[in-house]
């Protein structure tokens, strides 16, 4: 019996991927829930109970509309949302290393994926999580986000879309603390993960320091687990230790 549900947002990212396996075979009492642009990876057989929806694009219209398919089809009260939108680079974006190689195109893209795109998700779910029941609600944010740990520079448009998911999260907590006490916000830095998005810039990476997708997807749970509802929101890493605002 099913007596939970999780949802995971942006499903086709490596971390997304371990962690809709460690839920989907190891907690046999919650109902999985992906959305993602690109669903093959969950056509697996061990996906079979999985409620799986494949959207073409993160327009403000189809997430109302996907949203509303989750309300039809969750059996139980969401317990988990994983929000894992994350761009660094493109075949033509690139961190910038000084600040002529700014992009007024590049920061907006950014931001498009990494800020505003995770705001709209929590904007159409906050209606379907709000009650009794809690919620835990993560978005994959960064270190670099951080304003006061800034000390190399660099990295303009990547560092800002992060910040500017972290004051969103912020402002929103506050909000949600008068209007929706059941639901905690996590800001999560990941560390550097062996995925595509981190592959450019591995080369000078402890080898301790390089983390598997199912290591992170196992921190991330543990730290979910023991979060508090406290009205307020979170910026952890993965070991679970806070990072500054």
């Amino acid at each position: 019996m099913k007596n939970q549900t999780t949802l995971i947002i942006g499903a086709n990212s490596g971390i997304a991927r371990a962690l809709a396996i460690q839920i989907a075979t190891q907690e046999k009492n919650t109902q999985l829930i992906v959305i993602s642009r690109n669903s093959d990876f969950y056509q697996q057989k061990i996906f079979n109970d999985s409620a799986v929806f494949t959207v073409a694009d993160y327009q403000e219209e189809t997430i109302k509309k996907v949203i509303q398919q989750v309300w039809e089809v969750s059996r139980t009260h969401i317990a988990q949302v994983f929000i894992c939108h994350g761009v660094l680079h493109t075949d033509r974006i690139k961190p910038e290393k000084k600040l002529q190689d700014f992009s007024a195109e590049n920061l907006s893209e950014l931001m498009l994926s990494n800020a505003i795109t995770p705001l709209l998700w929590l904007k159409r779910l906050t209606p379907m999580l709000s009650g009794n029941n809690p919620c835990k609600v993560v978005f994959f944010s960064a270190r670099v986000g951080s304003i006061s740990d800034n000390r190399l520079g660099g990295w303009y448009s990547y560092r800002a879309s992060k910040a500017a998911l972290n004051m969103l999260i912020k402002s929103t907590s506050i909000e949600l603390a008068r209007s929706a006490k059941n639901i905690k916000l996590i800001s999560f830095h990941p560390g550097t993960t062996d995925t595509p998005l981190s592959k450019p810039f591995q080369k000078n990476v402890p080898e301790d320091k390089l983390f598997s997708s199912d290591f992170v997807a196992t921190q991330l749970q543990k730290i979910v687990i023991n979060s508090d509802i406290d009205g307020q929101a979170s910026f952890i890493d993965w070991q679970g230790e806070a990072i500054p605002w």
